[in-house]
């Protein structure tokens, strides 16, 4: 006859086999996780560059000569045209000097003639002929320069351009060199930017490259400017103190939209051809460096040291540590370990790509 304790001492066994059991079968279990290859593609990255915006032509307009303004022509901020008048200095005083300079020129010429009439007769001597001939040359200098002084009362714009700020009033004492106001050419833009000396570098190894000398503009509204601009010069000396050296690029302004001394920010393409693209995702670091996890061909799990080179959009390109037909996790990273078996729910990366596209959208 069965006891009653050993009833109950059976059916204690029986449990605990079957926790057991259930245990076993749990910690057993193998994960199902989405898996992918690297994608080979063109492709680039963007690089972001803070600029300041100068206009192909930026000059101070300043007076030639002392006097009192008597005109002005233009306002602030207006266009005007190369030659258009702009300034009127009163211009009595430098008149009247021409007119005495006339005089004197006048004067002199009688007095050369008369001097060359004896001279053909041999009744002067040469030398007498050409201290007269001088006389007057010197005379018609003054007048020349008498002329000068009366043109510099107009001041006419030296090029087509947008006027700025007007630094005096009709009426003012003007001292010769005073500044009048200034004028900027944007027709044509120079935007300068900073580039680190690794990139400068890397610019020049591949300067033949015409996509590379192309740029765009974001503008502090934060739109694209609707004009490319072209890489024309680099700076001659690096800045040893920030490592960056100054580069030049020359934007077209046929709309006028942008003016001297704004700010901009210049994305610059970098191009990858050929590259090794995988999820970003599928990444993850350990102490500042970055790992995958690679499915073996018995489906066990290796974690990999990759370099990354670059980032694009949900994608990183990578430089060492992965090759075209290795098969990486992109899911469930944080539920495994190197060493692990799983099992594998492949998906080609040209998916993987939409779907990420997909996510960004």
């Amino acid at each position: 006859m069965i006891s009653k304790t050993t009833i109950a001492i059976s059916l204690v066994a029986v449990l605990l086999s079957g926790c057991h059991k259930a245990e076993t079968e749990k910690v057993e279990e193998v994960p199902k996780l989405e898996a992918t290859t690297p994608l080979r593609e063109d492709t680039s990255v963007t690089k972001e560059y803070v600029s300041q915006i100068h206009a192909i032509r930026h000059i101070e307009v300043r007076a030639l000569e002392r006097g009192y303004l008597q005109n002005i022509f233009v306002d602030e901020g207006k266009f005007v045209h190369k030659g258009q008048p702009m300034f009127k200095i009163m211009p009595n005083i430098y008149q009247a000097e021409l007119l005495k300079a006339k005089a004197e020129a006048n004067t002199v010429k009688i007095e050369y003639l008369n001097t060359k009439g004896l001279a053909d007769k041999n009744i002067v001597s040469a030398n007498e002929l050409a201290l007269a001939k001088a006389k007057l040359d010197k005379a018609n200098a003054e007048v020349k320069l008498a002329e000068t002084h009366l043109s510099f009362t107009d001041i006419n714009a030296p090029f087509d351009g947008i006027m700025d700020h007007l630094q005096v009033r009709t009426g003012s004492l003007i001292e010769e060199g005073a500044l009048l106001t200034t004028l900027s050419d944007i027709s044509q833009l120079w935007v300068y930017f900073n580039v680190p000396e690794a990139e400068y570098l890397d610019y020049k190894t591949h300067k033949d490259d015409q996509a590379r000398t192309k740029v765009q503009l974001r503008m502090a509204n934060g739109q694209i400017f609707n004009q490319t601009g072209v890489i024309e010069t680099v700076e001659a000396d690096f800045d040893n103190t920030a490592g960056n050296i100054e580069f030049r690029a020359t934007f077209p302004n046929p709309d006028k939209i942008l003016r001297h001394g704004e700010t901009g920010t210049i994305l610059m393409a970098k191009p990858y051809k050929n590259a090794l693209l995988i999820p970003q995702k599928a990444v993850f670091e350990i102490l500042d460096k970055s790992y995958v996890y690679v499915v073996g061909k018995d489906n066990t799990l290796e974690q990999r040291l990759i370099t990354i080179e670059a980032d694009v959009p949900k994608l990183f390109i990578i430089k060492t540590g992965l090759k075209e037909g290795d098969k990486i996790l992109v899911e469930g990273l944080r539920k495994v370990h190197a060493g692990q078996k799983v099992e594998v729910n492949f998906q080609p990366p040209e998916k993987v790509r939409s779907e990420l596209d997909l996510y960004a959208e």
